[in-house]
């Protein structure tokens, strides 16, 4: 069951590297995420904090925007096609919402790794707990400042390093009360190769 409405914050707080956490994001109120040291990626999901079956849905976003890439003024939509946030500020200009959180099985299989970290999708799997939200609710997120060009010819993928520099945020509004997961992303490929902090803070909206 979801956790009561937390005051708002008025001081900005910070993500450690290769972590996450999870928060009530009240209808009205602003997220701001900001990459402090630049070329850094945070992975955000969304539910409605009154039915967690509804939730943030990359497929009806980009189909009903019909773009892949998102920026200031543009709404994000649940798997109900309801509006659940609103990007209202973006210094940076891209981001990825077609790749899954990183897990334990994306450093396995991508990089080899004999002892995998546990990744976004284990650190958003920690943080949505006390929610009553399991791994296997976790969807696609929307990774902010990760950059994936994709080739309009042939269709493939590259993950290239991040376009935010040190400072570099997007600010969303919630348009119902929502729960937040929130991480520092923990894939080499998304940030160039250095774990870094990502810094969020909640406000009224103006």
């Amino acid at each position: 069951m979801a956790l009561p409405l937390c005051a708002l914050m008025s001081e900005i707080k910070r993500i450690p590297p290769r972590s996450g956490v999870a928060f009530v994001l009240p209808r009205g109120a602003r997220l701001k995420v900001t990459d402090p040291q630049g070329e850094q990626v945070a992975d955000l999901v969304a539910y409605n904090r009154d039915d967690t079956g509804e939730v943030l849905s990359n497929g009806r976003t980009l189909d009903y925007l019909s773009k892949i890439y998102l920026t200031a003024g543009d709404p994000v939509y649940s798997n109900r096609s309801r509006i659940m946030f609103e990007i209202v500020e973006d210094k940076v200009g891209r981001h990825d919402f077609l790749l899954t959180p990183c897990s334990a099985d994306t450093f396995r299989i991508i990089y080899g790794d004999k002892n995998p970290h546990r990744g976004c999708f284990g650190n958003l799997a920690e943080a949505l707990a006390p929610y009553g939200i399991g791994p296997d609710r976790i969807p696609t997120a929307f990774n902010i400042f990760m950059n994936v060009p994709i080739d309009s010819e042939t269709g493939v993928l590259k993950v290239e390093p991040p376009l935010s520099r040190a400072g570099d945020y997007l600010v969303i509004e919630a348009k119902m009360d929502i729960i937040v997961g929130l991480t520092a992303c923990s894939a080499e490929q998304s940030n160039n190769y250095a774990f870094k902090p990502i810094d969020y803070e909640i406000t009224e909206a103006d």
